[in-house]
């Protein structure tokens, strides 16, 4: 997954579980496209303090995604629902009754996850 991607899943998941303070900080680096060193100065802390408390911030959510998983969950969840319209709209043209056999099977996989 690319990094700005992966830092906004995360971040959308597991964000309100930062203080408010790293939730600031974060958004501007990662969202507003900030430099450290303008946060730094607009907050009046150290270039190295927003660097670290970024990378913490990182750290975080990569924890609390490891374990709970509701990003992989998110994704896979994501992923079948889009096999499962796929093969609604080729059952519509063929009728194929396997493909509703298919479709129950992608369903009772998501109710397990």
């Amino acid at each position: 997954m690319e990094d700005i991607v992966k830092q906004s899943l995360l971040y959308d998941f597991y964000g309100d579980l930062l203080t408010e303070h790293q939730q600031e900080i974060y958004k501007e680096v990662i969202f507003n496209d900030m430099s450290l060193g303008e946060v730094a100065l607009d907050l009046g802390i150290s270039r190295q303090g927003v660097h670290d408390l970024v990378k913490r911030c990182d750290r975080i959510l990569a924890g609390y995604e490891e374990k709970l998983q509701l990003v992989s969950k998110f994704q896979q969840t994501r992923t079948m629902g889009e096999e499962i319209r796929r093969l609604t709209h080729e059952f519509m043209k063929t009728r194929n009754m396997e493909l509703i056999h298919r479709i129950e099977q992608i369903s009772g996989d998501i109710m397990e996850l």
